[in-house]
């Protein structure tokens, strides 16, 4: 067995480098020592872990077996140091805490920027970690303890979740100015499947939704390009590469000051719900907690629900 007594931060940091730089020298550079005493540092860790990490070139270095494997661990354990550093700054600096939340595409661009910038212009002390996932990964990393809030769909199945609602939007089908639909003030789905489509990538819960949709009509969605973002539909769009259904929210005011016309879907799964998705509410962090009543209750069109208060369940 390999005594983890022999590891220290600092020379497993120095193999990082030398493997990343395929180079003694390259990597004594940028560690700021000398070659001789970076060679020695990876020396002894070969010798602590008990194999050769580097095969010795003429012109560098090449890695071994377990100096690959090495790799994915020193990277992993260094990313974790790093945010526990960030961390006890945070502490340091008067940061009551850290919320994690994972949060689907619509939701990061039509809502949350706002509902985040004035819960920390109240609640200053509160860090939060977002991060833009698919409404399927949102939903498992909670249940697996990564995200401390999810925010998802409601047709993604999310049984494992206490969920409170966030918002409703509405999905729009966007089109050319000189399209056929372009003159109606709503559509059916079934209207708009005899068009090329703009797509997200595989994935996306809107774009399962739409296949889903476009099956139980009996027919198949014409997607023509499929991208990243809701931004990069519209832009699509606008150079005449079909049409696509996407958030309200998303679609900015110059791209309908450009002439593209946003027309509502009329079928009633175009009616979305978002909800914040939490493992146990027991659980949760004060701050978590704070904030998962905070997002609830941003919902213009729906009475506050009474807060959630772990104390008392």
């Amino acid at each position: 067995m390999v005594n983890l007594i022999h590891f220290d931060i600092q020379s497993l940091r120095f193999f990082l480098y030398a493997a990343q730089a395929g180079s003694l020298t390259k990597a004594a550079e940028r560690s700021h020592m000398t070659t001789s005493a970076l060679s020695k540092r990876i020396s002894e860790l070969e010798k602590a872990i008990g194999c050769p990490l580097f095969v010795r070139l003429p012109r560098g270095l090449a890695l071994t077996p377990a100096g690959q494997n090495l790799t994915e661990h020193v990277q992993s354990l260094l990313n974790g140091v790093n945010r526990m550093a960030l961390d006890m700054n945070d502490y340091a600096l008067g940061m009551r805490g850290h919320v994690r939340i994972w949060a689907n595409t619509s939701a990061i661009i039509q809502f949350l920027p706002i509902d985040l910038a004035a819960l920390m212009e109240q609640h200053p002390g509160i860090r939060i970690i977002l991060e833009e996932k698919v409404s399927e990964e949102a939903v498992n990393a909670v249940a697996h303890g990564i995200a401390d809030i999810g925010i998802f769909a409601g047709y993604v199945s999310s049984l494992s979740l206490e969920k409170r609602l966030y918002r409703r939007d509405q999905l729009v089908v966007l089109v050319p100015p000189n399209h056929p639909l372009a003159k109606r003030d709503t559509v059916d789905f079934a209207d708009t499947l005899d068009y090329d489509f703009v797509g997200l990538n595989e994935g996306s819960s809107l774009l399962s939704r739409m296949h889903s949709a476009a099956a139980a009509l009996e027919r198949v969605l014409k997607l023509r390009v499929q991208v990243a973002s809701f931004d990069a539909i519209c832009r699509m769009i606008e150079a005449g590469l079909g049409i696509g259904v996407l958030p309200r929210g998303s679609v900015r005011q110059e791209i309908l000051g450009a002439g593209l016309r946003a027309i509502p879907l009329s079928d009633g799964w175009a009616s979305r719900s978002l909800w914040l998705g939490v493992r146990n509410v027991k659980e949760l962090p004060p701050e978590a907690l704070h904030v998962l009543n905070f997002l609830a209750q941003r919902h213009a069109n729906v009475q506050p629900e009474p807060q959630i208060d772990a104390s008392s369940e």
